[in-house]
């Protein structure tokens, strides 16, 4: 099944609203050289005070779709109410959002972020009429100590508890080991491409066998152009996560074409 590429750069706390334009303006300028049917689905995500500089932009061919995407770090599960320093759905969707990445490993480490929250997270998203980006992972620990599979299988299973089969084939999963989140280290393209095929498994059983063929899954962690084209090339990875090489129009924009050549078959 052909799925369509997804490359999202997560900026995380980083550039304030001048510098996060001039990003924007670097980026939209290249994607609009391209018809919508070549590009693979481009999404950005900057922090919540930057998102007034930058839109989504739309395709050319007329299908309601967009060239490029914005999309929200984080939410909260509530529609309103006294949550102090958060954020709600609606509010994302009203600034432009279109995606909404949850269950970041940074999240779940400095912030205590739970399963169960990913999962009411995803629901709320969802309910929104926007797409969750639910990320996993295993820690260096859990890697070494070889529990990656179940360990990323149960944060599957928890975060599409109670989603139906039609809303998991619309949401994306990212796959990113903690170990090679902004480390420079990125995990072997083979094995990201094992655990990513582990991954669609536990999708099917959790919503059956079309929503996991339906469903992206990406991957992130120390992603560059030197490493997008044969992480591409594998046959259940469909997309990536970028960190550090979103933080430059140059690099994000290397990987955005790298990408279109691998997959040259892309749909808008």
């Amino acid at each position: 099944m052909s799925r369509k590429p997804i490359i999202a750069g997560n900026w995380k706390m980083n550039l304030c609203q001048n510098e996060a334009k001039s990003l924007f303006e670097g980026i939209s300028a290249f994607v609009s050289n391209y018809k919508a049917t070549e590009l693979p689905t481009v999404v950005i995500a900057p922090v919540f005070t930057s998102i007034n500089q930058v839109h989504s932009i739309p395709c050319d061919c007329g299908c309601n779709g967009y060239k490029l995407s914005v999309a929200g770090q984080n939410c909260h599960w509530e529609a309103s109410g006294a949550y102090t320093g958060e954020i709600s759905v609606e509010m994302l969707k009203d600034a432009g959002c279109s995606y909404v990445i949850i269950g970041h490993s940074e999240r779940r480490q400095y912030f205590s972020e739970t399963d169960e929250m990913i999962n009411k997270k995803a629901k709320a998203i969802l309910a929104g009429g926007l797409i969750p980006i639910i990320c996993c992972g295993e820690s260096l620990e859990q890697r070494e100590a070889g529990v990656t599979d179940s360990w990323i299988a149960g944060q599957i299973r928890k975060a599409l508890e109670g989603i139906s089969s039609d809303d998991v084939a619309k949401s994306v999963i990212a796959y990113e080991p903690i170990w090679a989140i902004g480390t420079g280290k990125s995990c072997d393209a083979e094995e990201a491409n094992r655990v990513i095929k582990m991954i669609r498994s536990v999708v099917a059983e959790c919503a059956g066998q079309a929503s996991a063929d339906s469903i992206r899954i990406l991957y992130g962690g120390s992603v560059k152009p030197s490493t997008i084209e044969e992480q591409m090339s594998k046959s259940d990875i469909d997309g990536a996560l970028i960190g550090g090489a979103s933080l430059k129009a140059d690099s994000f924009n290397e990987i955005i074409e790298k990408t279109m050549k691998i997959s040259s078959s892309c749909c808008c």
